[in-house]
């Protein structure tokens, strides 16, 4: 079931954002995200705070989470979109996450169709999101749901580090 999160749930993705971060000290990032920089407990408490915080919840625990929202950073309006929206025809993924002991179970995939639904209530158009260009898992997933790469741009990361960028689009 994915439901909006609630003050309960902090704790579970917090550690979901701590064990990937682990996992990829130790093997490979494919994120890019930074220990204590990006995501943080405070990223999911700030999500919690504008009701924009979901997870995916399945035999009791949470085993993933995003926000969804309709803000798109400043990069968004450099990127050539193939779908031409306005800002409130437009839904935005961030901070899709869960724990490397929980992917490849179709959560994901799970979460990008509660985005694709959320978005078509909402009246929007088009899902937008962006993601490290050596983030292939989730790229391939997303491909996979429709989505296509609309541009590519080296950004400073949350005004912390320098990353390198896919945005990605899907048309409703």
């Amino acid at each position: 079931m994915i439901r909006k999160a609630n003050l309960q749930d902090i704790d579970a993705i917090e550690q979901s954002y701590l064990s990937l971060l682990a996992h990829e000290a130790a093997t490979h990032s494919y994120t890019n995200w930074k220990p204590g920089i990006y995501p943080t407990r405070e990223t999911a408490l700030d999500g919690l705070a504008e009701g924009t915080l979901y997870v995916l919840e399945e035999s009791g625990r949470v085993r993933a989470s995003m926000i969804l929202n309709q803000h798109q950073a400043e990069q968004y309006a450099k990127i050539d979109w193939r779908y031409p929206a306005a800002e409130e025809e437009v839904l935005v993924v961030h901070t899709l996450s869960m724990a490397p002991e929980e992917s490849g179970r179709g959560y994901g995939t799970q979460m990008v169709h509660f985005a694709m639904d959320t978005a078509r209530e909402m009246g929007c158009r088009v899902i937008r999101l962006d993601t490290y260009v050596g983030n292939e898992p989730a790229i391939a997933m997303y491909q996979k749901n429709g989505f296509c790469i609309s541009g590519r741009a080296l950004v400073r990361h949350h005004g912390l580090f320098d990353s390198e960028l896919y945005y990605l689009e899907r048309q409703l």
